[in-house]
């Protein structure tokens, strides 16, 4: 397929302006100044045939300006698809609306300034599509800027519906698109051409030779074709028509035999036309002899047609076989080194934490009430509840957005789960929970929608931490929290609720269908083999919350359930014991992109990375986008398998100490986590990359980014992803070659589903430390 992806995570940091640099002249553009400079996540999808290439890219802030080209070229399109797009030509600046198309020139003086992200189609049609057809050589005399009507507006929406469906284009069909490209964008060129103020005749004379040429194509198949017939069509004389010609070099004669000779070259290498004789090809473009035809066609591509055919098949298979496919082809059926030492814990910490004595480091403690959460969001603009220094301590106390699925048992009693959960129809204590909107204009379920749905403590600030720098995010410990209850004091309870968001949804066997149902677990971590047990469980019933709003699904987080409305069923999961993985399903540094971000898709700055191995004695390390870092944590899971298929894991208010370490970008190379644009786990044993669908879907996306990636993810995605970041840790980190880095990951590393629940679907790979050990 000739379908290639690109993403800025294959890379290290000093690759990615050379790789992005090949991305922009695929279309005809490089970077402006003559250097690459690529800021952040950058991602493109991009699609060629025959001198047609089209690309979807989504980038940081940058100017592009022409990578010059042979003038037989038709300028380059390209449509914005979101604000913020300046045209720079002739000393003047002009802002380009989303949807309206831009038209460059292949070279002259101009650049595209993307002032806050690059979003953008760009479509590159070179001579080599025209396949000896005549451009009529077009002036535009500068890029012009067409707004989307008429004409324009049928190439605009073709441009865009084909941008998005890149990867599920067969051959054949994106073959047939990029050829409707060539004509649409001639068409479009020849007409601005014309209709120029200072065209004069020369783009007259083009407009209408680009006309002759298209009433060509649609007769070539009529074996009459001669001058006098076409000239009459068009109401002109024969000599007017063959001085047409002479303007380009050419004749009228010749330039028919050279359109359908690249007619029949093209249905003889395409597979999909197989079906199709030799002589049915020749008679389809006018060729009323096969012997003439072959000897002609031999004469122009070296060989003959049958020959040219048998080629073009083994080409073809030759190409199938280097991609590798295990079962049938769908054609078929429907045919019938360096190494680098392991790095020890003692040697990643930074020099300022070590340098600082055990009496300097200091402890805090940030205990939970309504004040002191966000519920819900990450933002870059929340205000620090606590300052502490590179190589502190701190104690946060976290609570489960799940408590309220039993209120007796995980809130009365408890002044601070009272604080953050409470809810009268008077007043709500944290109102906000989700990034939507406050006024509920969406869907009417409450402030913030329950566009996000964790309860996170913080933001913590971290002294001197700025963009570019790591902060690693160690856990020293975890104690779930007790009930305050006094009829149930001391005891440990939490919640797991099978939900509409759950990977089992839409699969349920037995009735009712479909259903929601939450567990109730009473946890035992002291025993000594610490687990939790199911108390009961029930089926959701509509809930109405405290304001008068009726919950008919478990849309939205907090809603108090009442007993009377549920019925209780004992004796589930009857002696079994669930072992304990306990673990923060969020720790998340403040995203730098918008000021209100969902916490349910985890991205590259951590969040809701729900993988049970970031526990007791593991790390985190995440790449700092704000000035502060602003850390939170919350989301506490007392227990969770691979995937989270449900929806939640067993979810239990808990307390965690964290060790915060802050490594400055200046200090970063040699270490594992140089060049790091995602959360990185560290375990005692092992290293866990995390890949996700979308690595940075507010940056792919854009302003569209917290709708689509719940849209957009999958499996596959993820898994390449991981994939992806693996190859390059072992590459720029473990000093290995990329095809032993390959053999290596089909040989030793665990890939692994980590959840399926989130939006921004998540695959881990697991590198065993082991494996380093006598690498020298």
């Amino acid at each position: 397929m000739s379908f290639r992806p690109f993403t800025s995570e294959s890379y290290a940091q000093d690759d990615r302006p050379e790789a992005w640099r090949d991305v922009l002249a695929a279309v005809g553009l490089q970077p402006a100044g003559g250097h690459s400079v690529l800021d952040g996540h950058a991602t493109a999808s991009h699609r060629h045939a025959a001198g047609v290439a089209l690309t979807r890219m989504a980038a940081g802030a940058q100017s592009v300006v022409p990578l010059s080209r042979a003038s037989e070229d038709l300028p380059i399109a390209l449509m914005p698809v979101e604000d913020g797009m300046v045209l720079k030509s002739a000393g003047s600046h002009r802002i380009v609306p989303v949807g309206h198309l831009v038209l460059l020139p292949r070279s002259g003086d101009w650049s595209i300034v993307f002032q806050r992200d690059m979003r953008a189609i760009m479509l590159s049609v070179t001579s080599e599509a025209l396949h000896g057809r005549l451009s009529g050589k077009p002036r535009l005399g500068g890029p012009r800027v067409v707004p989307p009507s008429g004409f324009a507006d049928v190439f605009s929406r073709l441009l865009d519906a084909t941008a998005r469906t890149l990867d599920t284009l067969s051959d054949p069909e994106w073959n047939s698109v990029a050829q409707s490209f060539v004509d649409l964008l001639l068409t479009l060129v020849h007409q601005l051409a014309s209709s120029a103020s200072d065209a004069g005749s020369s783009a007259t004379q083009a407009a209408l030779l680009h006309r002759i040429c298209q009433t060509i194509e649609r007769r070539l198949d009529d074996p009459d074709l001669v001058p006098a017939r076409v000239a009459q069509a068009e109401g002109i004389s024969e000599r007017y028509l063959q001085k047409l010609f002479e303007t380009v070099g050419d004749n009228f004669t010749h330039y028919v035999r050279e359109r359908r000779l690249q007619r029949a070259w093209a249905d003889l290498s395409n597979p999909t036309e197989t079906h199709r004789s030799i002589s049915e090809i020749a008679y389809a473009y006018g060729f009323g002899d096969s012997a003439h035809f072959s000897r002609a066609f031999r004469h122009r591509f070296g060989l003959p047609p049958r020959e040219f055919r048998q080629q073009e098949a083994e080409r073809a298979t030759a190409q199938h076989g280097v991609a590798g496919q295990r079962g049938w082809p769908q054609e078929a059926l429907a045919q019938l080194r360096v190494h680098q030492s392991v790095e020890t814990r003692s040697s990643v910490a930074c020099a300022g934490a070590e340098a600082r004595t055990t009496a300097e480091r200091r402890h805090h403690h940030l205990p939970v009430e309504a004040s002191r959460v966000h519920w819900g969001y990450f933002s870059r603009s929340l205000p620090p509840q606590i300052e502490i220094t590179s190589g502190d301590t701190i104690t946060i106390e976290t609570l489960t957005q799940h408590a309220s699925d039993d209120p007796e048992l995980m809130i009365s009693g408890d002044a601070a789960a009272e604080s953050v959960f409470g809810w009268t129809r008077d007043r709500k204590n944290v109102d906000r929970r989700g990034a939507g909107p406050m006024d509920a204009s969406v869907f009417g379920r409450g402030a913030g929608e329950g566009f996000g749905v964790h309860i996170c403590t913080g933001p913590v600030a971290v002294k001197d931490a700025q963009p570019g720098d790591v902060l690693e995010v160690r856990i020293l410990d975890i104690v779930p929290r007790t009930s305050r209850n006094p009829n149930h004091a001391g005891r440990v309870f939490g919640s797991s609720v099978a939900a509409w968001w759950g990977y089992h949804y839409n699969e349920f066997l037995g009735g009712p269908k479909p259903r929601e149902a939450v567990t109730i677990y009473e946890i035992f971590d002291d025993a000594e083999l610490p687990h939790a047990c199911a108390l009961y469980s029930y089926r959701w019933e509509p809930q109405t919350d405290p304001f008068g709003v009726v919950h008919t699904t478990y849309d939205y987080p907090g809603v108090p359930v009442a007993p009377a409305t549920n019925k209780r069923r004992h004796g589930v999961l009857d002696g079994i014991k669930i072992p304990l993985r306990p673990h923060f399903g969020v720790i998340a540094v403040a995203p730098r992109e918008v000021d209100f971000v969902d916490s349910v898709p985890p991205s590259y700055f951590g969040g809701n990375l729900d993988n049970w191995r970031l526990g007791k004695g593991a790390a985190v390390y995440l790449p700092v986008s704000v000035p502060g870092a602003l850390l939170s944590v919350g989301d506490p899971h007392a227990a969770q398998g691979d995937g989270e298929l449900s929806g939640t894991a067993i979810e239990c208010s808990m307390t965690g100490t964290f060790e915060v370490i802050l490594h400055k970008k200046a200090d970063l190379a040699g270490q594992p986590f140089t060049d790091l644009s995602y959360p990185l786990i560290e375990t005692e044993t092992d290293w866990v990359l995390t890949g996700f669908s979308h690595p940075n879907y507010l940056a792919e996306f854009g302003a569209q980014g917290q709708s689509e990636v719940y849209a957009k993810s999958s499996l596959d995605l993820a898994m390449k992803d991981a994939f992806r970041k693996m190859r390059r840790f072992l590459m720029n980190v473990k000093g290995l070659s990329e095809d032993e880095a390959i053999a290596l990951m089909s040989a030793a590393v665990d890939f692994g589903v980590t959840q399926v629940v989130d939006g921004n679907w998540g695959v881990h790979a697991i590198l065993s430390k082991r494996l380093f050990q006598d690498a020298s």
